[in-house]
């Protein structure tokens, strides 16, 4: 028995507090020094052991008495909300338990009630039951506790590993999250940190050293880590393979990851601590190494796979093997490579059925197709639910089934040449005895036909076969003449490039010597750029796709391409051929493994980059003759990549002692190119094509004639150890180089383009660079409030790819703009973000956001000063969407005095101060219209402004007047700007004497104004308005603002409302109030307390108020130093409404002459700001979702980028 929570002395029977001691380093703090390593020690163990995570601090348990088990009733991680689960037990639970007498009936009793209770809440909340395990539940949390990562942020998987910091590991648990790689270590009171974006990896390597059989090796731009005993190091160095992919997906496409929710669910008694996102990345990976192996659609998931034995006629053999069922399609491949394969389209299926076992063939399960043929399998160790399954997906498949057009029964050749003949008549048999169409059994003796050369009569139906584009082609009826329409009329970037590139597509060729072969070329071009325009168009697309259509329809054509540009040459076609850079990286470490002693001489020629890109996008066809080429494609179609890999490697190999001897790069590639250039096809049956590819002079001699047969033969005799895996492997090292290479450059270019446009050091504008992007690249995965996609455009200049929006644009403002603090903040950068929004699309780029972080932390006094003016020159943001007003009319605003004639300027509205657009001025420049100022009218204000300073010398006479209103949101700002600020009370008293001066020019002003304001009457024009901007002396701890304008009855003259009390000097507005034809003059007040010292230093509010009750100012910051300053004589009443001072302005140069008058102000603005400081400052925070503790905190504190 132990007593309650409270400590009240009420015991109850069976039940139990237990608390548990945190072992942070804050133990010792609190308990003697036996009790500090006793924490400290099981803390270590905690980490070690993955244990603090599964055990509350404080717990209310259940026990049976004579039992040593205990019931978890509920657990808290506070000693008040331990307390609050006890009061409810107490209330609802423990009286009850007297009416037991037995104590077996209580503990059921008592089980039965806690699960009820779950269940109920989980109901009636809709709490959905999740896939993950417990436990894996609980390290999710500790994750987002450790790190500080948003919610949005999953983590996939977390490893007990081993940290090496210098020659001393570290051993602590790395979790590995869809966007990052984390590390946390706490041993023995010392606690280590480590976060890393995957999108800043450079390096991602597996390999032994002298100590450590196995070490994984992450390298970033600027550091290298290494993490050891894995008790699973292949299983973990996958799944980071697997995300480091994806973030190099992000860099290129800017999609964020997307969850699949249609796994099947986990098992309940699952022992295994796995995430749905482990087993969702899982079978991402099981499902892509399935489709590139059978060739099958993007989108085809594999559902599953089985051992099993297939009965091959051909051979009268059962081949062991393994059979693969998707949603669309039934596979098999033999475990001996190459013997056989198959793929059956469900959509061929007619019947499934189980045939009888024995002893010689257990468990075989029947599958006919369409075209009579009866696949048998066999061994089939679950084959019951086997045939649910693909029961279940034919009836999905049935409402889907297309006519899918057959080979046709013979191929009669036109041509009586005798190898042709002989190549199609092997052809023929082979279908006889191996079937034909998409189902026929794949065995060694296809490939073998395949590289002796396809018939011309056969080679685009084959095509369509190997390729897997048949299988498109069938599910998609009808798509291609859509998109043939939809795209007929429609112009933009690649359409250009289309046309452009048209008549240089094999112009040798006769068939597109003609309009109708440009015509069938520009339709599938048009299709494929408006199918995927990530891709749109890239040249060498032309020549593959002209090739594609000799020897296969239009249609077939396009679902050739887009079996090339999507499955088989990945990354090939994008605007930056990132595809074909990788595969020039994966050719160069297979030249330095097959051919390294010829490495070294074309790496010093630097060859191997020159010839690579050529030889892959086009697949040799640009550089070899045309019926030599085409045997080359049809390799490609059947074996992939592999086959251009060896190709490219024989042709090396066949010339490497012309290229030792070569002495500069042209003599290599001439070399290479006559080589090329003598590759013959002697089984063609192709009338002579002119080939241009080897500029040939006359006096040298032909290169003797290479067979591409023989060739081809050759490369598989010498580097036919190539396998596709391996490629996969090097494909993924050198995608990390290639991106991250890429990204450095565009990095480059941005720098040295803006450099000399502002006052940043390059070092500086490369990591506001980074930390732009990371703004970007973060919204796409933890979300934004506008689509990553349209913030990313690749085919714009570097400078403006990346585009952020508002939101972004604030977080950036108040990590790095040197003016972001006080309430005002976000009105502030409402403000900005709409004067560097030069064309108005809600989105700024990268180099109109260093204009104005330039100008704010690194301009001179006058550049800082402008930069504040413009921000309040501007109109306020407005969602009114009517016609903008004429240009003129903006002039007239901006660049004459403000006269009744030609503006009304509407009064000051109250707002929420939750507004987003709190604290602007609105402006209608025409009477009769009301509201009017929106983005089209910014722009028309900033290209005058751009305008006049080309014509002009720049100097601070080209800006606009800045009138009543935008001067009470200048004072607001500048109010506020100072509000964190160590001299913030002089800087205060200094703005007040800023700001009296300045009002009192603006009335001087109005003396001068040529046409008088007229006289107060019944109609709509506006007189002298009042204006308010009190500053307040500040009390020690009191914010602006908290004095009550009641305790101050002289402030107002004549108003004996109560005023409320408001925040901060957005409180400020003007009421309306009834017309009165009657007016008073204002008052003066001036405190006579003028005997204060400097530190309360009489601040200054200049006020002009009606006599009548309602005609007032709420002015809540009125202190008992205020000063009450008449605006003139004679002033008229308010007519039907108060409103702003239109009369009233202050120019530029006027506001800078006031402020030079303060040395605090100048002082301020000319601070010096320090901004790689807060650069780091911004990166911690945005990495780690707040600011990194002190450096003493960690033996490791490491962030990326």
């Amino acid at each position: 028995m132990i007593k309650s929570p409270e400590g009240t002395g009420k015991v109850q029977p069976g039940e139990r507090l237990q608390h548990r001691e945190d072992p942070g380093p804050t133990t010792s703090e609190c308990y003697p020094p036996g009790a500090c390593v006793l924490g400290l020690l099981v803390g270590t163990l905690d980490v070690v052991l993955d244990s603090s995570a599964r055990v509350a601090p404080y717990r209310i348990l259940y026990q049976t008495p004579d039992s040593l088990v205990y019931w978890t009733i509920a657990c808290g991680g506070s000693r008040k909300e331990i307390t609050e689960h006890w009061e409810w037990l107490e209330q609802n639970l423990l009286q009850t338990l007297s009416i037991f007498e037995n104590e077996n009936d209580i503990t059921t009793f008592v089980r039965g009630k806690i699960q009820g209770i779950i269940a109920e809440y989980n109901k009636i909340n809709d709490v959905k039951e999740d896939d993950d395990t417990e436990k894996f539940k609980e390290a999710i949390v500790k994750f987002h506790r450790l790190f500080g990562m948003p919610e949005e942020e999953k983590l996939v998987n977390y490893y007990s590993c081993s940290y090496w910091k210098g020659k001393v590991p570290r051993q602590g648990w790395m979790y590995l999250s869809i966007n990052h790689l984390c590390f946390y270590s706490f041993l023995m009171g010392r606690e280590a940190k480590l976060v890393i974006r995957w999108v800043d990896i450079t390096q991602l390597e597996k390999r032994a050293t002298l100590f450590l059989p196995d070490v994984i090796k992450v390298s970033t731009r600027s550091s290298e880590h290494f993490f050891s005993v894995f008790l699973n190091i292949n299983e973990t160095f996958k799944l980071m393979v697997q995300l480091a992919n994806i973030a190099m997906r992000q860099l290129l496409d800017n999609e964020g990851f997307e969850q699949d929710q249609s796994l099947p669910k986990l098992k309940k008694k699952s022992p295994k601590k796995v995430s749905a996102l482990k087993r969702d990345l899982d079978a991402r990976a099981k499902s892509e190494r399935y489709r590139a192996l059978f060739r099958l659609p993007k989108d085809e998931k594999l559902d599953g796979h089985t051992d099993c034995t297939l009965w091959t006629p051909f051979n009268k053999m059962h081949i062991l093997g393994q059979m693969f069922v998707s949603t669309n399609y039934i596979c098999f491949t033999s475990k001996e490579e190459n013997l056989c394969s198959l793929i059956i389209p469900l959509r061929e299926v007619t019947i499934v059925e189980k045939a009888d076992s024995s002893s010689v063939l257990p468990s075989p399960l029947s599958i006919s197709t369409r075209n009579r043929m009866t696949f048998l399998f066999a061994n089939l160790k679950d084959r019951d639910f086997l045939v649910q399954r693909i029961s279940d997906f034919l009836q999905q498949t049935t409402s889907r089934i297309y006519s899918d057009k057959e080979f046709a029964g013979s191929y009669n050749s036109s041509d009586d040449e005798a190898k042709e003949f002989l190549k199609e008549q092997a052809w023929k048999i082979h279908f006889a005895e191996y079937g034909q169409g998409i189902c026929m059994y794949r065995t060694e003796k296809t490939r073998e036909l395949v590289l002796k050369g396809i018939p011309e009569s056969m080679r685009g139906e084959l095509w369509l076969l190997l390729s897997g584009a048949i299988n498109e082609k069938a599910t998609h009826p009808g798509y291609y003449e859509d998109l043939v329409e939809k795209s007929m009329g429609k112009y933009n970037l690649a359409t250009e490039e289309i046309e452009r590139d048209l008549h240089r597509s094999l112009p040798e060729h006769p068939a597109f010597q003609n309009e109708m072969g440009i015509a069938a070329l520009r339709r599938v071009l048009t299709a494929y750029a408006f199918r995927n325009p990530n891709i749109g168009y890239c040249q060498a697309m032309n020549i593959v796709t002209s090739v594609l259509l000799l020897y296969a329809k239009e249609e077939e054509a396009f679902w050739l391409l887009v079996a090339l540009c999507e499955r088989m040459l990945p990354d090939y076609y994008n605007t930056r051929v990132v595809g074909a850079l990788v595969d020039q990286g994966v050719f160069e470490e297979l030249a330095r493994d097959y051919v390294p002693q010829l490495y070294d001489c074309m790496q010093d020629l630097g060859v191997i980059s020159t010839i690579s890109l050529s030889w892959f996008l086009t697949l040799f066809l640009s550089v070899m003759p045309f019926e030599s080429a085409v045997v080359v494609v049809d390799c490609f179609f059947y074996e992939g990549i592999k086959v251009i890999f060896q190709l490219a490697l024989a042709v090396l190999d066949a010339n490497v002692d012309k290229l030792l001897n070569c002495k500069d790069d042209g003599e290599a590639m001439t070399v290479l190119g006559r080589y090329l250039d003598s590759v013959t096809n002697k089984d063609s049956t192709l009338p002579p094509i002119p080939h241009l590819h080897s500029l040939l002079s006359d006096d040298v001699e032909p290169y003797p004639e290479v067979d591409i047969f023989r060739l081809i033969r050759t490369s598989y005799e010498k580097f036919g150890t190539i396998r596709a895996d391996l490629i996969e492997q090097m494909r993924f090292k050198q995608r990390l180089k290639v991106i991250q290479t890429l990204e450095d450059t565009t990095k480059r270019n941005v720098v040295r383009t803006i450099v000399t446009e502002t006052s940043f050091t390059i070092d500086e504008l490369e990591e506001l660079y980074a930390l732009f992007k990371a703004e970007h690249l973060t919204s796409c995965y933890w979300g934004g409030s506008s689509n990553a996609l349209d913030r990313h455009d690749p085919s714009l200049p570097y400078l403006e790819q990346y585009r952020i929006d508002f939101e972004q644009f604030k977080g950036m403002f108040a990590l790095l703009f040197p003016w972001a603090c006080g309430a005002h903040s976000d009105v502030l950068a409402s403000r900005l973000f709409q004067l560097l929004d030069e064309n108005g699309d809600s989105l700024i780029n990268f180099r109109e956001f260093v204009s104005g972080l330039s100008a704010a932390c690194h301009g001179d006094l006058t550049e800082k000063l402008k930069l504040l003016y413009k921000m309040h020159v501007l109109p306020e943001p407005s969602s009114d969407q009517d016609e903008p007003d004429s240009a003129f009319e903006a002039t007239q605003y901006f660049f004459e005095d403000i006269t009744p004639e030609c503006t009304h300027v509407v009064g000051l509205e109250s707002r929420s101060k939750h507004s987003a657009d709190d604290g602007f001025v609105t402006v209608s420049l025409k009477p009769d219209r009301g509201k009017r100022a929106n983005s089209q009218e910014n722009r028309i204000y900033l290209r005058l402004w751009t305008t006049e300073n080309k014509s002009k010398s720049k100097n601070a006479k080209d800006l606009p007047k800045l009138n009543q209103g935008q001067f009470i949101e200048l004072c607001k700002t500048m109010y506020n700007m100072f509000s964190e600020d160590p001299n913030e009370q002089e800087l205060y008293h200094a703005t007040a004497a800023v700001t009296s001066l300045l009002l009192e020019i603006g009335e001087v002003g109005k003396l001068f104004i040529t046409q008088p304001a007229k006289e107060a009457g019944g109609g709509g024009a506006c007189t002298q308005g009042v204006l308010g901007v009190p500053f307040s002396r500040k009390g020690p701890g009191q914010p602006y603002g908290a004095e009550s304008a009641a305790s101050h009855p002289a402030s107002l003259a004549g108003d004996s409302e109560e005023h409320s009390l408001g925040g901060q000097m957005e409180d400020i507005q003007l009421e309306d109030s009834s017309p009165r034809d009657h007016g008073a003059a204002s008052s003066m007040l001036i405190s006579d307390d003028d005997t204060k010292d400097d530190s309360s230093m009489s601040s200054y509010s200049v006020l002009s108020a009606g006599s009548h009750e309602e005609d007032k100012l709420h002015c809540e910051d009125i202190g008992e130093d205020t000063v009450l300053v008449r605006s003139g004589q004679g002033s008229a009443a308010l007519p039907g409404s108060t409103c702003l001072d239109r009369d009233w302005a202050i120019t530029f140069e006027q506001f800078l002459a006031s402020l030079l008058t303060e040395p605090a102000l100048v002082k301020y603005f000319d601070k010096p700001v320090c901004m790689m400081a807060r650069i780091t400052s911004a990166k911690n925070i945005r990495m780690m979702g707040k600011a990194l503790p002190s450096a003493s905190d960690y033996e490791i504190s490491a962030l990326s980028g």
